[in-house]
């Protein structure tokens, strides 16, 4: 049963902006922007056009682009108490960035109207109804922001009332309670949002912040009583703990809780849509995100996967694909049979003429986890330590010896050279090589060796190298787990080493990056 339409309002451009470590330039927001109008977001909250020159910029620049169905959005604030309304800089900046609707934030909570703004209660619900009614007097469409509405509403009820009144009375189009602390209980909404619904006639919204990790519940407890539009941003980003995450709020409102805010065929483009943007805001993609992150739908216990296999419903509470993302079965040291069996399935390496290996791969592969390796992250490595254990690898080089070479002269500039002596199709191969650093000096003397017999080597290259101490109580003499990612035009793989000498971690994930490589791409399969 489908309830009525839930407008999605995305203010990733302006609040998850003020998120730390977070800086979208001009094209990042414009890119944006274009994303989320073509996944079905209603209202594009593109920025506070009086606030500083990139914004005013973004504003021109969304003038030309073409949105199909998303209305950006300018934010700004009510009028300053001093000014009239129509010479008010902050009003002027809205009415010229030229948007359909803007949003415009007055304060609801006595607190903040006698010691931040410094204004009588009445003056302050002078320059609600001013602003509003000017704003529609200009061909806006309103959404007004009552911050700190549930602060405001718990200190004085009938204030908090009253500036929904004004703003209503006004001409606002909607009406937002915003939790801008974040420090409301999900109860406390539900009852707040049902005793507003009771006093005013416009459409109730919902801002929420995270601060007490309740920004999701919030929403939809709000829009479950009443409100029928929805602020957030996309994966939660935003200013301390963040805001309402849309990637979280939409799917359970529509796949939940019958709630309509996207074009169905638009759900399955949520967990591309949240990596893009992270991938944008240069930060790293949570694993454990609800409904979109790569762990969403990971299983690891061997009883888990064993059911899983048999029914996907014993273990999801949605099939991974219905958002865009796909089951993913880890092994581990918790694995079992399941776990295996699954995994080569994936990897495209038939267990099922072999069953009888199976149980030595499992033993091997929990014996190595006791070690310090990490399969999950490291699937070429995997992949060639099932083959191994078939007998269905072919080694494509020996190593005989390597040594490494560290100088640093009286000038302070470091020398590394490394020396790599292998066999190479039954050909003794004896080469060396400077990087800058250590691991590149091995990772070049290795290529000089392999080259001339595979010359396709010059296709991949390193593009991550990762090292984790593992028991870091051991101090110098601790363990190192040496992750690296290789890539080529078509493909990216990684592999993993793990040794209390770092140079000879590397060297394993190094070898084993070449040695995938050289199997799959003459398998055909890269």
């Amino acid at each position: 049963m489908q309830y009525s339409m839930v407008k999605l309002f995305d203010t990733t451009l302006r609040d998850g902006s003020q998120s730390e470590n977070i800086s979208f330039s001009l094209e990042d927001k414009l890119h944006i922007a274009k994303k989320l109008d073509e996944f079905g977001i209603h209202y594009i909250e593109g920025g506070w056009p009086g606030s500083n020159p990139k914004d005013v910029l973004f504003f021109k620049k969304a003038k030309d682009e073409k949105f199909n169905q998303a209305k950006i959005v300018a934010f700004g604030s009510t009028k300053h108490a001093k000014n009239k309304v129509e010479e008010d800089p902050n009003i002027l900046a809205l009415l010229e960035a030229e948007t359909p609707a803007v949003s415009v934030f007055g304060k609801t909570w006595v607190f903040h109207v006698e010691k931040a703004l410094r204004v009588t209660k009445q003056q302050n619900l002078d320059m609600i109804c001013e602003s509003v009614a000017f704003l529609k007097e200009n061909g806006k469409e309103v959404i007004f922001d009552a911050e700190h509405f549930f602060d405001g509403y718990k200190d004085d009820p009938d204030y908090a009332l009253e500036c929904l009144k004004v703003a209503e009375s006004a001409g606002a189009d909607v009406l937002v309670l915003c939790d801008t602390n974040g420090g409301t209980l999900t109860n406390e909404v539900a009852d707040i949002v049902q005793t507003v619904r009771k006093n005013v006639t416009a459409p109730l919204g919902i801002h929420a912040h995270n601060d007490s990790g309740l920004a999701v519940a919030n929403s939809l407890a709000a829009v479950q009583n009443g409100s029928v539009h929805v602020q957030g941003t996309i994966n939660g980003y935003g200013e301390r703990s963040g805001n309402a995450n849309l990637c979280s709020v939409i799917p359970n409102l529509q796949l939940k809780a019958g709630y309509s805010c996207i074009p169905p065929e638009n759900m399955a483009k949520i967990t591309a849509l949240s990596h893009y943007v992270s991938e944008i805001a240069n930060l790293v993609h949570p694993n454990n995100a609800p409904f979109v992150g790569k762990s969403a739908f990971a299983h690891k216990g061997g009883i888990h996967v064993s059911a899983v296999m048999r029914d996907s419903a014993s273990y999801e509470h949605i099939r991974p694909e219905t958002v865009g993302n796909k089951r993913r079965v880890l092994v581990s040291d918790l694995s079992g049979k399941s776990n295996i069996v699954f995994k080569a399935e994936e990897l495209g390496v038939d267990l099922e003429s072999d069953k009888e290996k199976i149980p030595e791969i499992v033993r091997q592969l929990k014996q190595l986890e006791h070690e310090g390796y990490e399969f999950e992250a490291a699937e070429g490595s995997l992949e060639l330590l099932i083959k191994k254990l078939k007998n269905e690898y072919k080694n494509y080089f020996n190593l005989r010896g390597f040594r490494i070479l560290i100088e640093k002269n009286e000038e302070d500039e470091i020398r590394s050279e490394a020396t790599v002596r292998m066999t190479v199709n039954d050909r003794m191969e004896h080469t060396a090589s400077e990087g800058v650093g250590p691991v590149n000096a091995l990772d070049n003397a290795l290529r000089k060796s392999l080259t001339p017999f595979y010359p396709e080597i010059d296709d991949m290259h390193l593009s991550d190298y990762k090292v984790r101490v593992i028991n870091a109580n051991a101090a110098t003499s601790a363990k190192v787990r040496v992750l690296i990612e290789s890539s080529d035009e078509k493909k990216t793989w990684n592999t993993v080493g793990v040794s209390e000498n770092i140079i000879e971690a590397s060297w394993q994930a190094l070898t084993d990056s070449i040695s995938y490589y050289l199997m799959k791409n003459r398998n055909g399969n890269i």
